[in-house]
C-alpha cells in the first residue's frame, strides 16, 4: 500500500494550532532527539531536504531532484521516517523549532488545512498561479491545497481510483470493460457463476472501509458526494442510503471478498484469478506489474460508470502533498523546488517511477492503463473528486471509517451507519467551524 498523505496510513487526529502547541510543551524536545533527525536538517548547498514518510520513494525523489537541479541548482535529499504516527508527531512539531526540514510530504485536503492553519507553512499561492498560467495544473486542484484561499502544498501525484482487472481472465470469459452500470453487473454475475469473487472489498486496514463508499455515493450523485463532504447534505439522504443499499446487496450476492481480506494480497488474488475486479488507486498498477502482469497487455483497468447512465461521469482522486516550512533552513532553494516540481521534464521521472499520473496535464504518464485514463478524463471533462479521506475533519473521517468498517462486518445495519455518520458529523462540522472561528 502506498504511503501517502491523507487517512491511508495516517490515524487522525486534529492538528489545530493548540494541539501542536501543547505537543511541544509535552515533550516534542524528546521526539526529535529520539528520532534522530539531529544534523540531517542542517543545510547541504546545493539540496534541499525533503521529510517523508516513505523510504521505497527515496530512489524516485533522488531521481526527480536530478532533474529539478537542472532547472534550480538544487538537488532533493528525502529523509524518511517510516511509522506515519512518528512521522507526524515529528513534523507538527519539528516545524515550530529550527529542525524544519526544507520540504514536507503532508496530505491533502483537511490534513493540509489542519498544518496550515498553524501559521508554520509558506504561502505557495504566487507559485500556483505561474502553475495555472502555464496549463500545469488544474482548477478542480485548489481548494485541496488551500486554507482560506491561499495556497500551501504543491501535489505530489494524482492517482485515480479504478477497478482493475485481469484481461485474459476477462477473456476467458467473455467479459470487456464495462462502458455502463448494467454492463459492470453482467461482468459481476459472470464471473460469480465460474467461482471467481467479483470485487475486492475490505476494512482490514481501517482506511480501506471508505473506498466503496466514496465509489458508489460519487457514482450514484457526484454533487451530491461533493455536497456530503463539504457537510451541506446529511448521510441519511436518499442518495447515501441508496449507495449503502447496493452495497449491502453486493455483499449479499457474495460479489464481495470477505471483510478482513488483505489488500496486499489483491495483485496476486488478481493474477490467480480468484477475484475479478480490484477497486484502489491507481498507485496500485506499480504492486500489481510487480507480480509479472504487463500493464495494458496482461491487466487493465476502468472507472466506475455511474449508476444512472445520465448522471456526470466522475473519477475519485487522490493526492500527496508537498509543503514548504515558513523556517525552512533553505527556503529560498525549497520554494524553487516548489515552483518547478510541475515542470514535465521534473514529472516525467517522477511519474515513470511511480508508474503512476501527475498533476500536471500536460505531463502523459509512462504507464499505457494510467495513460488512457488520464486521457479518457480530459477529454469527457470528467469531474475529479477528491478522496473521501481528505474530504473533511480528521476526527470525522476517522469515525466515520470506523463506521463502515462495522458495516462491512455486519455489526451495525445501513440505517443505523448512516444515522451514526450523520450524527457525527454535524458534531465535528460544527467543532471545525469554532475552531476557525
Amino acid at each position: 500500500m502506498r504511503s501517502i498523505g491523507g487517512a491511508a496510513r495516517w490515524p487522525s487526529h486534529p492538528l489545530g494550532r493548540r494541539s501542536v502547541l501543547a505537543g511541544v510543551a509535552a515533550g516534542g524536545a524528546a521526539v526529535l532527539s529520539g528520532c534522530a533527525r539531529g544534523d540531517s536538517t542542517a543545510v547541504e548547498p546545493g539540496t534541499t531536504s525533503l521529510a517523508n514518510d516513505n523510504a521505497t520513494w527515496d530512489q524516485g525523489y533522488v531521481a526527480a531532484g536530478r532533474e529539478l537541479k537542472k532547472l534550480t541548482g538544487h538537488s532533493l535529499r528525502p529523509l524518511s521516517n517510516p511509522n506515519p504516527t512518528s512521522y507526524r508527531q515529528v513534523t507538527q512539531i519539528s516545524l515550530q523549532t529550527t529542525k524544519a526540514t526544507d520540504m514536507i510530504k503532508w496530505a491533502s485536503g483537511y490534513f493540509l488545512k489542519s498544518l496550515a492553519r498553524t501559521g508554520e507553512l509558506s504561502d505557495l499561492s504566487s507559485v500556483w498561479a505561474d502553475y495555472e498560467r502555464k496549463g500545469w495544473i488544474t482548477a478542480q486542484t485548489r481548494d485541496s491545497m488551500s486554507y482560506r484561499g491561499s495556497v500551501y502544498g504543491i501535489p505530489l501525484y494524482e492517482s485515480y481510483y479504478v477497478l482493475f482487472y485481469n484481461t485474459s481472465l476477462f477473456r476467458k470469459h467473455g467479459l470487456r470493460a464495462p462502458a455502463t452500470w448494467e454492463e459492470m453487473l453482467h461482468n459481476a454475475e459472470v464471473l460469480k457463476k465460474a467461482g471467481v469473487v467479483p470485487f475486492v472489498a475490505t476494512q482490514n486496514g481501517n482506511w480501506p472501509a471508505y473506498e466503496w463508499f466514496q465509489e458508489l455515493v460519487s457514482k450514484v450523485d457526484p454533487e451530491f458526494y461533493t455536497r456530503l463532504t463539504s457537510g451541506k447534505a446529511q448521510y441519511t439522504d436518499p442518495q447515501a442510503r441508496k449507495a449503502l443499499q447496493i452495497w449491502q446487496d453486493f455483499m449479499r450476492k457474495g460479489w464481495m471478498t470477505a471483510a478482513d481480506f488483505d489488500q496486499n494480497n489483491g495483485a496476486a488474488a488478481l493474477k490467480s484469478g480468484r477475484v475479478g475486479m480490484f477497486l484502489h488507486g491507481s498507485w496500485q498498477s506499480q504492486g500489481i506489474a510487480a507480480t509479472g502482469l504487463k500493464p495494458g497487455v496482461d491487466f487493465d483497468a476502468f472507472v466506475m460508470p455511474p449508476v444512472e447512465a445520465s448522471t456526470r461521469r466522475s473519477v475519485i482522486t487522490e493526492s500527496g502533498v508537498l509543503a514548504v516550512p515558513r523556517k525552512a533552513a533553505s527556503h529560498d532553494a525549497a520554494m524553487a523546488n516548489a515552483a518547478n516540481w510541475l515542470d514535465p521534464k521534473v514529472q516525467k521521472v517522477w511519474t515513470d517511477f511511480l508508474q503512476d499520473a501527475s498533476a500536471n496535464p500536460r505531463s502523459r504518464p509512462g504507464n499505457p492503463v494510467i495513460a488512457g485514463l488520464k486521457d479518457r478524463a480530459l477529454r469527457e471533462h470528467w469531474t475529479l473528486l477528491p478522496r473521501y479521506g481528505e474530504s473533511g475533519p480528521p476526527n470525522l473521517i476517522q469515525g466515520n471509517t470506523d463506521d463502515l468498517g462495522a458495516f462491512m462486518t455486519g455489526a451495525s445495519s445501513a440505517e443505523s451507519t448512516l444515522r451514526s455518520m450523520a450524527g457525527r458529523a454535524a458534531e465535528e462540522w460544527a467543532a471545525w467551524e469554532r475552531d476557525e472561528a
